[in-house]
């Protein structure tokens, strides 16, 4: 019997930045609803389920815009084993996750680098390219 595969290819596009703050997930969505003036709101958890892994449950704000979305994922996940897993494995050392997508290009990814570049409480605000991320369809949360 002939296996027909099907292959799906997801679209990436929004922005990415990658936070290193070693604080609490609801300190970092006050900061950036502070620095920018958004309204970033606490969402049930994120619960991803793999084949061969304890399930994810990612601490999630979202901010639901006319033309997209913004989105705070925190990158670590304490499994029902109390196991640390990772959103994103490969980056483990990136505390958050924030995914800017915004068709009017009024929140643009420079303009949250801007503003948190200088806060306290951040370390470090990169910018990353999502199609160099081996694990970036678990970005794909909507």
């Amino acid at each position: 019997m002939k296996k027909t595969k099907l292959l799906v290819e997801h679209s990436y596009d929004f922005d990415l930045l990658g936070f290193v703050a070693p604080i609490k997930d609801y300190k970092l969505a006050w900061i950036i609803n502070k620095s920018l003036g958004i309204d970033l709101e606490k969402e049930d958890d994120l619960e991803i389920e793999f084949l061969k892994a304890p399930i994810l449950k990612i601490s999630q704000y979202f901010l639901s815009l006319p033309f997209g979305y913004v989105q705070l994922l925190r990158n670590k996940s304490l499994t029902s084993a109390e196991q640390i897993s990772y959103l994103i494995p490969e980056l483990k050392n990136v505390d958050f996750f924030l995914i800017i997508q915004d068709e009017t290009t009024e929140l643009t990814a420079d303009l949250f680098l801007e503003h948190l570049s200088g806060e306290p409480h951040i370390q470090n605000v990169i910018k990353l390219d999502v199609n160099k991320i081996k694990s970036r369809e678990n970005l794909l949360t909507y």
